[in-house]
């Protein structure tokens, strides 16, 4: 057997635990490829089934319940914190407030399957006070599937696995440099593109007071309150005569009089 999967084998439930608890504490470690290792070592006999299953899952809770309870404690900040240290914060709140408001409690079933959304859902069903032990019965529910389903397939492709591991031993160390450059030319994309957008949204860009200046002065911008429906539901401020554009609706042309300025707002 290969060195590389002795090792895994040695630190096999607890590599399995911290790589999902950082994972879905919002740290960009991925947990899934652990969880199909371990499946592929259970197969051989290596490793526990329930040892390793149970490891996922506390990890997984855990994370989770630490999410909620801040969520529950901070509000709807909460979800703007995380978005933002996420890859995609750009399009992270309103992406989330649609699963979240279209499926409820049963979106937990398979946050962890869509990518940002695992770390988001816990936060916001405590924002919008749900339960604790709803939460735990469907956000267990959704971890078990999602933890299932990898270690699941890595018994099932076993073989496969063990052939990636043999090319990887033959590889040498070469192989973590490849793997560790590759994440980070990922994360480097990404990072451009957010700065590249931010860029070009600051341009165009006025503060709360400057805004309120403009409408002391009489100058009477436009005002549009972008905000989904969730949004603003959670929070109901609102600048006073602004025009509420719904994304959602079928016909969201807000008739707007482009001669005057018009200042948008969103999440």
């Amino acid at each position: 057997m290969h060195e590389l999967m002795d090792q895994v084998a040695r630190w096999g439930v607890a590599f399995v635990f911290l790589s999902v608890f950082l994972e879905q504490i919002g740290l960009p470690v991925p947990a899934v490829p652990g969880l199909l290792v371990a499946g592929a070592l259970i197969e051989e006999g290596r490793l526990g089934f329930f040892p390793v299953f149970l490891a996922a899952l506390l990890a997984s809770l855990i994370a989770d319940s630490f999410w909620f309870f801040l969520g529950r404690k901070h509000g709807y900040l909460i979800l703007k914190t995380v978005c933002r240290i996420s890859l995609s914060p750009d399009s992270c709140v309103r992406q989330t407030e649609a699963l979240f408001d279209r499926w409820g409690l049963t979106a937990l079933l398979f946050a962890k399957f869509v990518p940002g959304f695992s770390t988001v859902a816990p936060p916001l069903s405590g924002a919008v006070r749900t339960p604790f032990f709803s939460f735990l019965l469907y956000d267990g529910g959704g971890s078990l599937l999602w933890a299932g389903t990898a270690i699941g397939a890595g018994i099932v492709f076993h073989g496969a696995i063990d052939q990636i591991f043999a090319l990887l031993s033959r590889i040498g160390g070469g192989a973590v440099w490849v793997v560790a450059a590759a994440f980070a030319g990922f994360a480097a994309v990404k990072w451009w593109q957010r700065r590249r957008l931010y860029k070009t949204l600051r341009m165009a860009r006025i503060t709360a007071a400057e805004l309120k200046n403009l409408m002391a002065a009489g100058e009477n911008p436009i005002v549009v309150d972008a905000r989904g429906a969730a949004g603003r539901s959670r929070d109901r401020r609102r600048i006073p005569g602004a025009i509420v554009l719904d994304l959602d609706a079928p016909d969201n042309d807000p008739g707007l009089l482009l001669d005057r300025e018009i200042v948008v707002y969103c999440t």
